[in-house]
């Protein structure tokens, strides 16, 4: 192989040694240390086979913050979706007038422009007894607080700071459709309806079918929010699968049982993962 054909391979160099410092190398350690017992206290951890995760999906408490993680991925993807392309399907028509269509956007896509962390310290303050959620609803609540309240309030925050990308993503596909088409189904007779059906999904389901699965695998993967907004409780009403590895890691010193629920997790993204590469390969295709 001559110089030439090498060059490109050195411009990829520095960011593949850092991907391999900062993801490969972690990834294989957390691995390394599912299998093993006593370990970071320990210089020399013994083997322990298959042990950590024997003891992770006999613990009712894993499967209760899976249980979780998929309530809270599915509610949060169909309200994602919905949103997205309601609020993409309304900008993208002439329902806003066009001198301030480019406000609306900007005013709509203000929640995403705010990190995980200050978005949840914000709706902590908003949603306790005397936040301004219950002084103008009248009421006196600590949402983040109730059993029964906690994880349909950290679903709500999730879905208000993460719609945008959804909205934005869609509205991108939607001015992608040329409008040759809805002339023609007018003329032809058809209504919105048949014309959102017939047109608008099939241009724009290669998008949706990448954000379902991105969304979902992003959402399963989930732990700043709920970990700053409730730390999993009350009474593990809001553990997720990533508060539950956080809490045996930090909490419990467990890093072995902690390292065993995170490849667990890590199999099911990967799972997800190749499922999104063929769906896109066959969408490409």
């Amino acid at each position: 192989m001559n110089k030439k054909k090498m060059i490109p391979y050195f411009y990829l160099l520095p960011i593949t040694l850092i991907f391999c410092i900062l993801m490969v190398y972690p990834i294989c350690q957390v691995i390394g240390f599912s299998v093993k017992d006593n370990v970071i206290v320990n210089p020399n951890p013994q083997f322990a086979g298959m042990e950590n995760f024997s003891r992770i999906f006999h613990a009712p408490e894993f499967w209760k913050a899976l249980g979780n993680s998929l309530k809270f991925s599915v509610v949060s993807l169909f309200f994602h979706i919905t949103l997205g392309m309601v609020f993409a399907l309304m900008l993208n028509s002439d329902l806003i007038n066009s001198r301030f269509r480019g406000l609306v956007r900007a005013l709509y896509i203000i929640p995403w422009t705010f990190t995980v962390s200050i978005v949840a310290i914000l709706w902590r303050l908003m949603l306790n007894n005397s936040g301004i959620v219950n002084t103008v609803l009248g009421l006196s609540v600590d949402w983040f607080g109730n059993r029964d309240l906690a994880m349909k309030a950290v679903i709500f925050v999730n879905i208000w700071c993460s719609y945008p990308f959804y909205l934005i993503s869609i509205l991108a596909a939607l001015q992608g459709v040329s409008t040759v088409y809805y002339e023609a189904a007018s003329i032809d007779g058809a209504n919105g309806i048949q014309k959102f059906i017939k047109i608008t999904l099939p241009h724009v389901k290669p998008v949706l079918i990448s954000l379902t699965l991105l969304d979902f695998i992003w959402s399963m993967q989930q732990l700043s929010l709920t970990y700053i907004t409730t730390g999993g409780g009350p009474i593990g009403s809001t553990e997720t699968v990533g508060t539950y590895t956080y809490n045996l890691a930090f909490k419990s010193y467990q890093f072995s049982t902690a390292s065993a629920s995170a490849a667990v997790m890590m199999l099911l993204c990967l799972v997800m993962d190749i499922f999104y590469v063929r769906m896109q390969n066959r969408v490409d295709g």
